[in-house]
This record gives C-alpha cells, structure tokens and sequence, in this order.
C-alpha cells in the first residue's frame, strides 16, 4: 500500500510538530493554553491545523490506495498532502500574516482532499454503472 509511504512521512511531520509546540511551552513557560503568548499560539495552530486536516485526508488517500487508482495517482495526491502541510506548517511559524507558504499549503491540501473526492465518487458510479 503507498499509503503506508505518506502515513510515515506525515507522522514524522507530525512528531516535529509535537516538539515544537513543547520547546515552545518550555521556553515560553506555559503549560497548558498558549497563556496569551502570541508566539505559543502559532505554535499551537501550526499543530491543530496538522491535526484537524491531515486524518481525514489520508483516511482519504488510503480508500483511493484501495480503489486500486494507478500508483501514479497515489504518489501525486499523497506528495500534494506532504508538502502542502510542510508548506502550510513553514509559512505559519515565518509570519503572522498570510504568506506563501501558508497559502500554497493549503491550497493543496484542499485540491488533494476535493481530488479525492470526485475521484471516489467517480469510482462509485462506474461501479455502480457497472452493477459492481
């Protein structure tokens, strides 16, 4: 399963992610909350935008891994997820404002999820079409 490939990666994205936020609290001497530290809190959302999108869209990358897509498919859509959420992460921790890093990543994280799903959607017609 590719998949397997992306979850990996993602998790070890996940872990700095992790380490961030808790040199973060170290440093800034808080321990639960961002205690009103604007730099904390970047922290924080930089790891709960990781957490509230990449789930679901390798819930998503593994049922087009299953649909049997071509390997091709898999490796573009799960290389859109990994680097969009590498991106996003980047661009958040350089700049309070919408930058480009924040922007791209989420753009393809969101074109990777809305690809996914016309991809399964179409694979439920044809099978269905096909009295699969």
């Amino acid at each position: 399963m590719i998949t397997t490939l992306y979850a990996g990666l993602l998790a070890i994205l996940y872990l700095f992610l992790s380490a961030y936020v808790i040199r973060g609290r170290y440093k800034y001497q808080v321990g639960l909350g961002d205690g009103g530290n604007p730099a904390l809190a970047r922290r924080v959302r930089i790891h709960g935008n990781f957490v509230e999108y990449v789930p679901f869209a390798l819930l998503l990358l593994y049922m087009i891994d299953n649909a049997q897509y071509s390997p091709f498919i898999v490796h573009m859509l799960g290389m859109m997820l990994v680097i969009g959420r590498v991106l996003h992460a980047w661009g958040l921790s350089t700049s309070e404002t919408v930058s480009f890093g924040r922007f791209a990543g989420m753009v393809l994280t969101l074109v990777m999820i809305a690809a996914c799903a016309i991809l399964l959607i179409w694979k439920f017609l044809i099978l269905r079409m096909n009295g699969l």
